[in-house]
């Protein structure tokens, strides 16, 4: 008579995949950028343009309905060698004058030449300091830039 064979459990260690998710998660944890909270509150005026923002290598010229400038470029490093260390997790500076904002536009075009230039006004500033701005950039031989708009009906 043949003798059945008792059946033999299969153990599958779970430590090591539970190792590999947690070193993922920290991974992703770590190398995530937060956005720093924004140095003002903009209501983007509406417009029908779809055109897309370029994701990196962007300085951006906030107008707030009070007429306060900030400048702000998207990449930490940068923003530390412009506005200082102690600056370089803000959001954004406020720029006081049009010769600040131009020697700060140089400055960072000097350090990264690729910088596309962005100009976001609230939907309630003036229209005045935004011509001045414009000036500007044209003073440092900045010509192409974007105007941001809230897309319609979205």
């Amino acid at each position: 008579m043949r003798r059945k064979k008792g059946r033999v459990n299969v153990f599958i260690d779970m430590t090591p995949m539970v190792d590999v998710t947690m070193l993922l998660l920290t991974f992703f944890m770590l190398t995530t950028q937060f956005l720093p909270p924004a140095e003002a509150e903009i209501v983007l005026p509406s417009s029908n343009s779809a055109i897309k923002l370029p994701e990196s290598d962007v300085m951006t010229i906030s107008v707030t309905k009070d007429n306060a400038i900030y400048l702000n470029v998207d990449s930490q490093r940068l923003r530390g060698e412009l506005f200082g260390a102690e600056n370089a997790l803000k959001a954004g500076i406020r720029v006081d004058g049009a010769e600040q904002l131009a020697n700060y536009l140089v400055q960072a075009r000097t350090i990264n030449p690729k910088l596309r230039t962005v100009i976001k006004a609230d939907k309630a500033a003036p229209y005045g300091p935004v011509q001045d701005i414009m000036d500007v950039l044209q003073r440092v031989k900045i010509s192409r830039f974007n105007l941001v708009t809230e897309l319609e009906g979205a």
